[in-house]
């Protein structure tokens, strides 16, 4: 252990050392030591590469590699990569780390940084691009929509800006919607059009002369007022005679309607999950074989076919996962298997999905989490469980939080102030005040005696602050307590 500097150290990003002490802000090297100290701020925020500072209610920025490129003095600052905007007034100072200069632009009403990198400036009559071959030239509108392009309203009609500040596609178009993903649903005239566009082009996918309309979110092609197609955002996902009506499904998914009155379920790739068939008012998106179908008022499952292998008997149902499917009879849940037997009985007010054998069920305003037997795993009923993203639960109780592993082995019952899980063998916890670090089997490498604890990644290094004193940890083995398991 070594003593390294006083103050209140932080990270910024994944490697940049931050020091604030007594309204002074100091970057720090490898060694923690000062290279740079900035006197009289606060530190506002971290837009990687940039540091954004503030004194009274003034902003300023500087590089992580110490260079104070904008002074506090400004009303507010933007990035965007190597880009820097402060904005002073009616005037918008920009600076660029490549070639170092710093230019003035001005006055607008309004400004900002686009998606794409041009600026995008509004003035009484109307928006310029600054950035552009052509800075003086006047927009009725401009609309930045993805990292490629922006929309452009001239009154010749909508065209596409790319990075460059350049047309890819000519103010020439009627209407334009973006569907997403560089995708863009456009009419000019009698003719319809899905344009995909690129970094410097803007490809026509399709075009039609017949009527092409966005219908409950989804795109459909009318051919002598009929419908016809399904559409994707390049062209066509399912051409087929007889449709009547399409409804999106959980996002990506169809029902299909036709007039021989059959139902499908259509999935983004414009295949079948389930065949088209009769007898069903509504397909939901399934797994392992199965799909949810509303039949005569119940719900059900269905196979790819449409034939009934569970019989529609619920009031709601979701997917299957681990062999399970959770269902709801009246107000409460329970699960069924593959064979629709009962295997979790219907008593709880809200279900999750089975995750890897286990399941987070709530009842009576508390949660648990349960087996495939249904079998609850822990002791009690808390006020919250949550799934973290590697598989590991949180739980909350009275505003404390504690941890379960993914075989649902309790690291320790919910009472911390906080708790994180940095990587396997090193949880954060922080109780009356107090850091340590707790390893999974519940034993305490750091014990709970620090003010604040960092973990410095790219020196793999453990940095403890107690009082004033920041120190350089070694772990030390620290009091045990013994691990819940599921009864």
């Amino acid at each position: 252990m070594r003593k390294i500097e006083n103050g209140n150290l932080s990270y910024l990003g994944n490697s940049l050392r931050v020091n604030t002490l007594n309204s002074h802000i100091s970057l720090l090297s490898q060694d923690y030591e000062s290279f740079i100290t900035i006197e009289n701020t606060k530190l506002v925020r971290f837009m990687e590469p940039w540091i954004i500072i503030s004194k009274g209610d003034k902003q300023g920025a500087l590089h992580e590699y110490g260079d104070l490129v904008f002074p506090p003095e400004y009303d507010q600052i933007e990035s965007f990569f190597n880009i820097l905007m402060g904005k002073k007034g009616s005037m918008y100072s920009v600076y660029d780390r490549g070639t170092k200069q710093t230019r003035t632009y001005g006055p607008y009403e309004t400004a900002r940084l686009a998606s794409n990198g041009q600026l995008i400036a509004k003035t009484p009559q109307g928006y310029l691009l600054p950035f552009s071959q052509d800075p003086d030239r006047l927009y009725m509108d401009l609309t930045d929509v993805s990292g490629n392009v922006i929309i452009a309203k001239e009154p010749t009609g909508y065209g596409l800006i790319n990075r460059d500040g350049d047309y890819i596609l000519d103010p020439i178009i009627d209407t334009m919607e973006y569907l997403g993903d560089n995708h863009f649903f456009a009419h000019d005239g009698n003719q319809y059009m899905l344009i995909k566009a690129q970094t410097n082009t803007a490809d026509i996918k399709y075009t039609s002369y017949h009527r092409i309309a966005m219908e409950n979110g989804v795109l459909l092609e009318y051919i002598h007022g009929r419908l016809r197609r399904i559409m994707k955002g390049d062209g066509i996902l399912l051409d087929v005679v007889g449709m009547t009506e399409v409804k999106p499904v959980e996002g990506n998914h169809y029902n299909v309607f036709f007039r021989d009155q059959k139902i499908g379920l259509l999935n983004p790739n414009g295949k079948w999950d389930v065949q088209p068939s009769l007898n069903i008012r509504e397909l939901l998106p399934g797994n392992q074989g199965l799909f949810g179908a509303l039949i005569n008022g119940k719900y059900g499952f269905v196979n790819s076919s449409g034939q009934v292998v569970i019989p529609a008997q619920f009031d709601e149902v979701k997917r299957f996962s681990d062999g399970l499917a959770a269902v709801r009879t009246g107000f409460t849940w329970g699960f069924v298997n593959l064979n629709g037997d009962l295997v979790v009985t219907s008593r709880y007010d809200r279900v999750g999905d089975f995750f890897r054998g286990m399941a987070i069920v709530l009842m009576s305003g508390k949660f648990n989490l349960i087996d495939r037997e249904g079998k609850e795993l822990l002791p009690e009923f808390y006020d919250r469980i949550s799934l973290t993203t590697d598989a590991y639960y949180l739980t909350e109780r009275n505003g404390s939080y504690g941890m379960i592993n993914p075989i649902g082995v309790e690291i320790a019952p919910p009472i911390f102030e906080e708790i994180r899980r940095e990587e396997f063998d090193r949880i954060l916890v922080r109780y009356q005040g107090r850091y340590g670090i707790m390893r999974e089997n519940g034993d305490f490498s750091l014990p709970l005696y620090y003010t604040s604890i960092l973990f410095d990644e790219s020196n793999k290094k453990i940095l403890a602050r107690h009082q004033e004193s920041l120190m350089q940890e070694t772990p030390d083995i620290g009091k045990k307590r013994p691990q819940r398991r599921p009864r």
